[in-house]
């Protein structure tokens, strides 16, 4: 078999050489408990000091409205419950969107059935954007949090996140974005967006899995999730993961000095990877928007398909890919991002989700071309004859 393709970079990546590198003397020779006040307590502070600045710079926020978590759904969790509990006194009204990462759905769906908060879950179009008009609409004095992804996990659309800003933040309502997939591939300065929270991932731009951002603005309310000691400003209890957290600054680090060249670089190979599946292969159908959408995704439906057959068919080959959201990849219903969408279910079953990375190349591009056509007719025939 061919060495492996790896087109699945929204679902996680590889942690780069420079970043193993940098966590490793956390591991072991500088291993203290940053809460101790001896010297190796003190070195480990430190790491995490700069590796805070680091990403406040790259936010261009304080270094103080900078918290580490331990993944994107727990930034995402302590955005929105932190925020709804801190703020029940002058409202219970959430507006988020119907293509959310699950992480923002389920914590919402959460507060609705046990808490009574009223939740909006906006419509998009066939492209995946949020309707603004729905938005402005939606608002009451009552609202107290809106929720919309910077860019969808699923079918690579950015959203309008600073018009959406412009609507919300006069009228004192706090914004959220879920940035997991803008991390490393787009612009994150939290005063251009508009945003009072932000939410990021490490294991999304290079970084091990096990380790987040949120972003907090200062004065936004906040009330802490985890009960203990007095860690992250008492707003996130538990030791600091100190070699997690350096390799996420890292990581982030190395990638928005790269985004300028890699975007290019992923851009074209994006654009050469879609324009080829919708030339060679009948019945493919581009999902998300055409051109405001992440330098690395490509997604598709194709009649007549069954998605996790054409994975299973792709993976035999040496190709890794997804249907959508890693999260929901056992899942055989078809995607709550593509239905919002409008497509029909039959053919939303049919989608493959092809996200690039670092490492990918054009010889790889040409070879997945060669392979899917055939792969796409197969599978086509196979769910026909059922």
């Amino acid at each position: 078999m061919p060495e492996p393709i790896y087109l699945d970079h929204a679902a996680t990546t590889p942690v780069r050489p420079e970043v193993v590198e940098a966590m490793l003397p956390y591991f072991t020779d500088r291993y203290g408990n940053p809460s101790s006040i001896y010297g190796l307590g003190r070195e480990a502070r430190q790491a995490i000091d700069r590796a805070r600045d680091t990403v406040a710079n790259i936010l261009g926020c304080r270094s103080a409205e900078v918290i580490f978590t331990s993944c994107g759904s727990e930034s995402d969790n302590l955005a929105i419950k932190g925020v709804a509990f801190a703020c029940r006194d002058r409202g219970n009204h959430i507006i988020t969107s119907q293509v959310e990462h699950h992480a923002v759905l389920h914590t919402c769906e959460w507060l609705e059935r046990y808490f009574g908060f009223e939740v909006t879950y906006l419509p998009v179009d066939r492209y995946g954007v949020v309707d603004l008009a729905a938005l402005e609409a939606a608002l009451t004095e009552r609202t107290i949090l809106v929720s919309v992804m910077l860019a969808n996990n699923e079918v690579g659309t950015i959203q309008p996140i600073r018009e959406i800003a412009e609507l919300v933040r006069p009228r004192g309502i706090v914004l959220h974005t879920d940035a997991v997939q803008g991390g490393g591939a787009l612009d994150l300065n939290v005063d251009a967006l508009g945003v009072d929270l932000l939410s990021l991932s490490g294991h999304k731009f290079y970084a091990p899995k096990g380790v987040g951002v949120l972003y907090v603005r200062q004065g936004t309310p906040l009330l802490p999730q985890l009960q203990g000691g007095g860690q992250e400003r008492n707003r996130r209890a538990g030791t600091e993961n100190v070699p997690y957290i350096v390799g996420l600054a890292t990581a982030l680090q190395l990638a928005t000095e790269e985004l300028p060249s890699t975007t290019a670089r992923l851009r074209a190979l994006r654009d050469r990877l879609i324009r080829g599946v919708l030339e060679r292969v009948p019945g493919a159908h581009l999902t998300g928007h055409p051109t405001a959408r992440l330098p690395n995704s490509a997604s598709f439906v194709f009649e007549g398909v069954e998605g996790e057959a054409l994975l299973l068919a792709l993976d035999q080959v040496g190709i890794c890919a997804s249907t959508g959201s890693a999260c929901t990849s056992g899942s055989l219903e078809a995607s709550h991002v593509l239905k919002a969408m409008g497509l029909p279910v039959d053919l939303a079953q049919g989608s493959l989700r092809l996200t690039l990375g670092r490492d990918n190349t054009e010889d790889q591009i040409d070879r997945t071309l060669e392979v899917l056509p055939g792969i796409v007719e197969r599978v086509r025939a196979a769910t026909a004859v059922r």
